[in-house]
């Protein structure tokens, strides 16, 4: 009887998963009609590189004032791939994903010794660190503040210089990436580090090793913010100090507090909603910069679990009152 009740809630979840995947593809559908299939990749990969910062801050309660450095980590690591060994964009993106890997094994055991303002600190520090490294001390090879183009060669029917092409492959990568994340999230391994954002002491007490659970959990997201990285090189064709830019790191923390943090959801809607701000409201009003501070003032104080936090709680009570 267990074993039946144990494959009939796995197949309702897989159905769960699958509408999930169909309702977020109906979304971008919808989305690209709107602003046009040349504008929407920026959107997707945008998205991904939230979901990847929201695993780390969302779900574990580790906020990164550095996470530039690991979109950044990809975005030149397939550009430098691409021109020096190889122009095929498939085997350029694993190696990109690899190097967001990498160093997320090799900062890791220092980052994640450390908790809140210290933590979002070291990101912060190490991310200034390559932004010089990119800018100055590897210039040579990274082109320094001019940057440099990549090229990439058409492999079967994908050529990544038609954006119908780059929005599809793109919006497959949404998905992959979502659905990679929604099975982690909803294991015994996204219980703990949910747990690990509550009370970490509690999770030691049970004997769990923690650190290796945030160890893990930070390579998982500076993996996905290098795939972002390599996605939007794919996209632009060209790589500038921008991609790593110690600056451009509210973004994604912005994009995570509006959509509201924690949720897969919550970062697809924050990532969309500024880049909405961002790009379209940039368009009329020269300091958008402070209706952004406004909005972050209005999630904070009326909608403190975000965008997404608010519409789910709505649900909820009119569900329980029902």
């Amino acid at each position: 009887m267990e074993e039946v009740h144990t494959r009939e809630g796995r197949k309702k979840a897989g159905m769960g998963t699958l509408l999930e995947l169909a309702a977020i593809t109906i979304a971008f559908l919808l989305l690209s009609a709107v602003i046009g299939t040349y504008r929407a990749p920026d959107f997707i990969i945008f998205c991904i590189y939230v979901l990847g910062f929201n695993l780390l801050y969302g779900f574990m309660g580790r906020l990164s004032f550095g996470h530039m450095l690991y979109l950044g980590t990809g975005a030149y690591a397939v550009t430098l791939f691409a021109e020096h060994i190889s122009h095929n964009p498939f085997l350029a993106l694993p190696v990109a994903i690899l190097a967001g890997a990498l160093i997320g094994i090799i900062l890791g055991p220092i980052i994640v010794r450390a908790t809140g303002a210290c933590f979002a600190l070291i990101n912060l520090a190490f991310n200034q660190i390559g932004y010089f490294l990119v800018l100055v001390a590897f210039s040579r090879y990274t082109g320094g503040e001019d940057g440099m183009s990549a090229t990439f060669s058409k492999v079967g029917l994908f050529n990544f210089g038609s954006k119908p092409v780059m929005f599809g492959f793109s919006l497959f990568c949404l998905l992959l990436t979502y659905y990679f994340l929604k099975r982690i999230t909803t294991s015994p391994y996204g219980l703990l580090i949910k747990s690990i954002k509550e009370n970490e002491t509690r999770v030691k007490f049970l004997g769990y090793n923690t650190f290796i659970y945030k160890w893990t959990t930070f390579i998982l997201s500076t993996s996905v913010a290098a795939f972002a990285g390599a996605l939007s090189i794919l996209n632009y064709g060209y790589v500038t100090p921008s991609f790593i830019d110690p600056t451009r790191n509210v973004e994604v923390i912005f994009a995570a507090l509006i959509g509201g943090p924690g949720s897969l959801y919550g970062a697809l809607i924050g990532g969309v909603l500024y880049m909405v701000i961002s790009n379209y409201l940039a368009s009329y009003i020269p300091r958008w910069e402070m209706f952004l501070g406004i909005a972050l003032l209005i999630v904070i104080f009326r909608f403190r679990k975000g965008v997404w936090g608010y519409i789910a709680d709505r649900v909820t009570r009119g569900t329980e009152a029902v």
